[in-house]
């Protein structure tokens, strides 16, 4: 190819990356209606900046790049900003951090720089003015140089002080910050948006946008929005000298400042000032996406100066995306051990959070009514944490027509029998969850059989759901008591079974039939009981004979057991099906340990946090865990600054990353396998 066709090529493809930037800004910045994620647009400028970059003949006063935003709509007056309100470039992770602070440091031809870090709120970033102590205007980002007046309903929001709180204000201040909505204000709106059946925001954000821009004040001052400041133009004319002392002012002037802002000294307490945010995201009550970090000194600001676009003394730290867009193919329903159809979306693969996601749960007929969401739909995937992939909601405006609306089916689809919709209380009303009448239905039978052979309950190894799925199918398994009366020619006739498997499984089932009282109440599946309150329940009585004649009343006085939990576990045990396959386990020689927790057999490892990555040759996760517990250490699931030990195992993931980042004692499995033997 020639160099006068690659330029071709080159230039036609940045022609479509402003097009497409264009469209998104567009949809962000004026409809507050996004159709792609932060990350995906981020992508798309970082492309674009990178050709631009290599082909500076190819830059254009009207390319994306150039500016900051959208234009303002036309609904409300202009607000021209004194000095531009830049955007700020993207550090995608660490190792782009590291290298942000040796651009500066080159730059500034000094080392020991101090950063100020705060946490990137995720709404709407605006400009309050005051003159003499008074809020006169305030308006939106736009485009950077001219956004919107939307003073009117700015006053609506009780954080913004009307009036400084000063004896001896500045003759002009022009504040800038960012207004958010709380995460339960958002989720309220929603639910009341809901029940008007009016279009739900994807995300805080959305709503913050929206409910700032709307015309009539009245309904902005009906939202929850709240503002916060994290800066003043040009601080040094009001006697400021660095952005740490900036955020001090603001909190004595009567503006609310994030507590979690820290002081870095030196990139090392940047990334791990960073790392500690991502990880303390989903217990903040409001939203944030990064962590904004800035030179501290502004005279170092000055010297280091700005880009077309953004400032070059600052950065954004993004955390990994947990929302995307993609498409949904259609709804499956599964059917869950207590006889629950749960809706699934089934997705185009999509990465989110750094995992890849397929599927995500619809929760029910209701929230698929309330959500609009319908097959083939674009939409909205969102991932928090560990939790389980959702749809926040479906993209309206990519529909083609084509969608097709779902609904829950009439009949079961494994066995075919009826459902029925549970009843939501006392009151006979109708409940969100459907249910298949038929407590032989296959698939209950076989997520039953699957969680009491779990680790967490009985522990049969090898017992997996293609093993399961051939002893229902054949008929050699109608319950789970029956896992006990299989002998060596039942499982030679199962696909993959051979001598050594068939010995191997024979063997793990017998081994199963002594176990301690909390796994057994564990595995019986009780609706809403899960290992903590199987735990709580062994504690308190010590016996099943005991658990299973306790009335509600009794139950519901244990610490930790609600009303719900206290009728599900009363109801169980009174069901006369569930009394018999209890029967029929003793008879066929399960036992249960009727005893007492054991003390840690010692102290070595007392108030020592664990948490491993990787796989270990000489024993399973469990009974690692087992051992750590056994001398009063804790094991948890997460890389913190609290942690004291990593156990690093084979092909070991981001936990070992994270882990040496923050300093954090690394142990290979030898290593660990020497403290076990010293305590």
């Amino acid at each position: 190819m020639s160099k006068e066709s690659m330029k071709q090529d080159i230039e036609s493809r940045i022609k479509d990356l402003r097009k497409q930037i264009d469209y998104h800004n567009y949809r962000y910045y004026v409809l507050d209606s996004p159709e792609i994620s932060d990350f995906a647009y981020d992508q798309l400028m970082r492309e674009l900046l990178r050709f631009e970059a290599e082909h500076p003949e190819l830059v254009t006063p009207d390319s994306p790049s150039q500016r900051v935003g959208a234009a303002p709509v036309s609904s409300f007056p202009p607000m021209v900003h004194r000095v531009p309100l830049l955007s700020i470039d993207n550090a995608m992770d660490t190792e782009e951090l590291r290298a942000f602070h040796q651009r500066i440091v080159k730059l500034a031809g000094r080392e020991d720089l101090a950063y100020c870090c705060e946490p990137k709120f995720d709404g709407l970033a605006v400009e309050l003015v005051y003159e003499n102590g008074v809020f006169i205007r305030g308006g939106t980002r736009g485009d950077g140089y001219t956004g919107e007046d939307v003073s009117g309903n700015l006053k609506t929001i009780k954080s913004i002080p009307l009036r400084l709180i000063t004896r001896e204000p500045p003759d002009l201040l022009e504040v800038r910050g960012e207004v958010v909505f709380y995460k339960s204000a958002f989720a309220d709106l929603n639910r009341e948006r809901s029940e008007r059946q009016e279009p739900l925001f994807a995300n805080p954000r959305n709503a913050a946008a929206g409910s700032l821009r709307q015309l009539d004040p009245r309904i902005t001052a009906s939202r929850a929005l709240v503002f916060f400041s994290y800066g003043i133009v040009d601080a040094v004319a009001v006697g400021l000298d660095s952005q740490h002392a900036t955020l001090e002012r603001l909190s004595g002037l009567g503006f609310k400042v994030n507590p979690d802002v820290r002081l870095c000294h030196g990139i090392r307490e940047v990334v791990d000032f960073c790392l500690y945010m991502q990880e303390k995201r989903e217990s903040l009550p409001y939203e944030i996406d990064g962590v904004v970090i800035k030179v501290n000194d502004i005279d170092t600001q000055r010297v280091l100066g700005i880009k077309a676009r953004s400032p070059r003394w600052a950065v954004a730290y993004k955390f990994p995306p947990t929302q995307e867009t993609t498409t949904l193919r259609r709804i499956e329903v599964q059917v869950g051990r207590t006889g629950v159809l749960t809706p699934v979306a089934m997705l185009d693969p999509v990465k989110v959070g750094g995992v890849t996601v397929s599927r995500a749960t619809l929760h029910n007929a209701d929230e698929i009514r309330r959500k609009d969401v319908r097959e083939g739909d674009t939409v909205i995937v969102q991932r928090a944490g560990d939790v389980i992939p959702e749809i926040v909601a479906p993209v309206v405006s990519r529909r083609t027509g084509d969608e097709r609306e779902f609904a829950m089916p009439d009949a079961c689809p494994v066995c075919g029998s009826g459902v029925v919709r549970d009843s939501a209380g006392d009151n006979g009303a109708e409940g969100v969850m459907y249910r298949c009448v038929n407590m032989a239905c296959p698939a209950v039978l076989k997520e039953q059989i699957y969680h009491f052979a779990s680790k967490d309950a009985l522990d049969i190894d090898g017992l997996g759901r293609k093993n399961i799925q051939q002893l229902v199918d054949k008929g050699l398994v109608r319950d789970v008591s029956d896992l006990y009366t299989l002998t060596r020619d039942d499982l030679m006739q199962l696909e993959g079974f051979a001598e050594l498997s068939t010995a191997n499984l024979l063997n793990s089932i017998q081994k199963s039939k002594q176990t301690t009282l909390r796994r057994f109440l564990y595995g019986l599946g009780i609706p809403h009981v899960g290992q903590v309150a199987a735990r709580d329940l062994a504690d308190h009585f010590g016996s099943l004979d005991r658990v299973m004649g306790a009335d509600k009343e009794e139950l519901q006085a244990i610490r930790g057991i609600g009303k719900e939990m206290a009728q599900a576990v009363s109801g169980f045990f009174s069901n006369e099906r569930n009394r018999t396959i209890i029967r029929k386990l003793h008879q066929r020689g399960l036992v249960i340990l009727e005893q007492q927790p054991p003390e840690p057999e010692s102290t070595s490892l007392a108030g020592k946090k664990f948490c491993f990555t990787g796989t270990l040759e000489s024993m399973t996760r469990s009974e690692a865990k087992n051992e750590i517990e056994a001398r009063g250490g804790q094991v948890v699931s997460a890389v913190s600054s609290q942690l004291d030990y990593l156990v690093a195992g084979a092909e070991p993931g981001s936990k070992l990353d994270k882990a040496t980042s923050l300093g954090t004692r690394i142990l290979d499995e030898n290593e660990f396998m020497e403290l076990i033997k010293e305590g």
